[in-house]
């Protein structure tokens, strides 16, 4: 995987490859000044061939997901409502695991109710598989 921040400078700047997906938001004026990340560039989530890189914020390290290193990934989606309400709430995010034996789970901090992010996700990492070879 070429390196995150580079990555994450190209995005920022564009153009970027078509097989690329960015996803970025402006961080609110009252949220990022209560957190005190009213001065970090904005969030941004980039998927490519190799993996996904999550910008936060500076005080958070970057979330990296190297392709690579994973054996297989798995959808999963969670979804609770009160009894007396047709209205759900769905909560989707993806199990990892990795080659080594380790199981993660991974969900944007920054997009967690976009579905365009997982499905994102889920296409890149099923074309890592076809193009890098199973």
């Amino acid at each position: 995987m070429t390196d995150p921040r580079t990555i994450l400078g190209q995005a920022r700047q564009g153009p970027v490859p078509d097989n690329w997906r960015v996803f970025t938001k402006k961080r609110g004026k009252v949220s990022g000044f209560l957190r005190g990340t009213s001065h970090d560039p904005n969030p941004l989530l980039v998927i490519t061939l190799d993996g996904v890189i999550e910008y936060m914020n500076e005080s958070k390290p970057l979330a990296i997901v190297n392709f690579h290193d994973l054996a297989r990934i798995t959808l999963h989606v969670d979804g609770r409502s009160f009894s007396d309400s047709s209205i759900v709430n769905l909560s989707v995010w993806i199990d990892l695991h990795h080659r080594d034996g380790r199981k993660a789970k991974w969900q944007s901090a920054s997009f967690a109710d976009d579905m365009q992010v997982i499905q994102g996700f889920i296409e890149a990492y099923g074309a890592h598989k076809e193009l890098r070879g199973r």
